[in-house]
């Protein structure tokens, strides 16, 4: 972002731009994403546009940011990492907060996985720490003492997860319900082994 929006109408005229930005990049894909369009169908001059984003990739970093918060967000209700509650649930719960953050729109979740280049920013590595934060919790949760690298775990388990739900997005299958039980049972084997390898 060129310009940090300070004033509330600002912040205003910044969630209208990356809210319109959304909805154009899921229905015109990455090439013909453009800050004409953004700025047409947010109701707001290019000039406007250019004010807070220098080009349409800050503009796509923006809604990323959006969904990886979102993410976040979603696996927050999988259940406090003190909370007491059986693992089976523990699971279903983080299975579905994984998809219901992956299906808000799925046309846009693969517009940015599939065309939206990646710039590294260091946003990524605070959405990564507290992503693996989530996963490292479900693996303290479920070891009743398992011996293992919870670390190493964790970054098993998130990338299993990833690839499930990933190449679901890509097909549009997020919502079957054979998917989520499916996931559920992947996540509770995971765990299990790790408990019975104790």
């Amino acid at each position: 972002m060129r310009k940090a929006p300070r004033q509330q109408r600002s912040r205003v005229t910044v969630d209208v731009i990356v809210e319109a930005a959304t909805r154009v990049l899921a229905r015109r894909g990455w090439a013909r994403f453009t800050t004409n369009e953004i700025a047409a169908v947010a109701g707001v001059s290019v000039g406007s546009l250019y004010q807070y984003f220098p080009n349409k990739l800050a503009i796509a970093e923006a809604i990323r940011q959006r969904h990886l918060d979102e993410v976040l967000v979603a696996l927050s209700g999988a259940g406090d990492d003190n909370e007491a509650i059986p693992l089976d649930q523990r699971a279903a719960r983080f299975a579905g907060g994984v998809i219901a953050a992956h299906s808000v729109d799925e046309a846009l979740h693969r517009v940015l996985l599939d065309e939206v280049p990646l710039v590294a920013r260091s946003s990524y590595a605070e959405f990564e720490a507290e992503y693996q934060r989530r996963y490292r919790a479900l693996i303290a949760a479920s070891a009743s003492g398992a011996a293992g690298d919870d670390e190493t775990a964790a970054r098993v388990l998130s990338s299993a997860v990833e690839g499930v739900v990933h190449a679901a997005a890509h097909r549009g299958d997020l919502g079957l319900p054979a998917l989520r039980s499916e996931l559920v049972r992947l996540i509770l084997a995971y765990l299990r082994d790790r408990q019975q390898a104790a």
